[in-house]
């Protein structure tokens, strides 16, 4: 095996004195061809064929030696640009934020950089913002949460955009079955009279989730009361509309003992408005959310949720998106790739009471 070379210690200290270290040095301290090194730190595809053993080495000598890679000599080479666009409605946590770490580790396990833009459901910025991505030599785009539109001539994948477009790849929950998983265990519960949050009218999950919350409500038997149907409105991502909404809700003075909401934030609105006046979660109202952020875990009560794997979302994209881009042209690529929920049982769902 080849040893390493023993550094010079004559080489300056400190950032601004140090120079840089080229690849033929990191491949000579390495006792390694320069390809090699090469292939390792530009993670080309063709690195799979070397030991992992010796892929970390590199590595290792890399950040010891305080490598940095010459992106603009990779791409002058390669005539790419290893960029990716990414397109949210907004940063903030919980669902975009989610997706995005995963689409984040990804890009940056591949040596890949990325832009990300926020339209804010604003509909110019989201016909005009691939576009703009596209003249700074993006290679692909990612959408989350996000309407595709026909036209746009670079792969793109799309996290949750449920439109068929030439092009798209969609990466989609299975709505059916997450419905499904909440809806039973409500039930098994003895929870038959349930109130129901769907959704703002522009995300793309409303409807699908809306029409597998009704698809199960019926296999079970569950009569929806549309008095308890409410829906959520503004852009903000704040618990402030799950609040309002839950108001209106008690407001109709329908009866019910559990609530399903579009997601977490708008469960904790809720469990906020079902105290104010008086019930308590879980022993007068269930609550169930969705997605499982990060917070939900730790509120007070915690709170059950189905799952969405957001950051497997994520990586999917990123996974499926550098693929296009490397793949021959005219290269087939699947249309829809469907992900599994979970439900998480904790503290804000009960026994109904007798």
């Amino acid at each position: 095996m080849a040893r390493s070379k023993t550094v010079s210690s004559s080489r300056p200290r400190g950032d601004d004195a140090a120079p840089s270290v080229s690849q033929k040095f990191l491949a000579e301290h390495l006792g390694l061809s320069p390809a090699t090194v090469s292939l390792v730190i530009n993670r080309s595809p063709a690195a799979k064929s070397i030991p992992p053993r010796t892929q970390e080495r590199i590595r290792k000598a890399a950040r010891e030696l305080n490598y940095r890679p010459n992106f603009m000599a990779r791409s002058l080479r390669a005539q790419r640009s290893f960029t990716i666009g990414v397109v949210v409605p907004e940063i903030s946590e919980g669902y975009a934020a989610l997706v995005l770490s995963g689409i984040e580790d990804h890009l940056l396990e591949e040596g890949y950089f990325y832009f990300v833009v926020s339209h804010r459901h604003r509909p110019d910025l989201i016909q005009e913002y691939p576009h703009l991505l596209q003249q700074r030599a993006v290679e692909g785009l990612i959408a989350v949460d996000t309407a595709c539109r026909k036209g746009v001539p670079i792969p793109v994948v799309a996290v949750s955009g449920h439109r068929e477009v030439e092009g798209v790849t969609n990466i989609v929950l299975d709505h059916m079955c997450a419905s499904r998983l909440a809806l039973e265990h409500l039930a098994e519960l003895g929870h038959r009279k349930i109130a129901f949050i769907k959704g703002q009218q522009f995300s793309s999950d409303t409807e699908a989730r809306w029409e597998g919350v009704r698809g199960v409500a019926k296999e079970l038997e569950i009569k929806i009361n549309e008095r308890l149907v409410g829906q959520l409105e503004g852009e903000s991502s704040s618990p402030e509309l799950g609040y309002q909404v839950t108001r209106k809700l008690l407001a109709t003075e329908e009866e019910f003992t559990a609530l399903f909401a579009f997601n977490d934030v708008s469960a904790i609105g809720a469990i906020r408005a079902l105290r104010e006046t008086g019930r308590r979660v879980p022993e007068d109202v269930s609550v169930v959310g969705f997605d499982d952020i990060q917070s939900a875990a730790f509120q007070n009560p915690s709170l059950t949720t189905v799952r969405q794997p957001l950051r497997q979302m994520g990586v999917i994209a990123a996974e499926t998106l550098l693929r296009r881009i490397n793949a021959p042209a005219r290269t087939p690529y699947p249309k829809a790739i469907t992900v599994k929920p979970e439900l998480i049982v904790r503290e804000s769902t009960a026994q109904v009471k007798r």
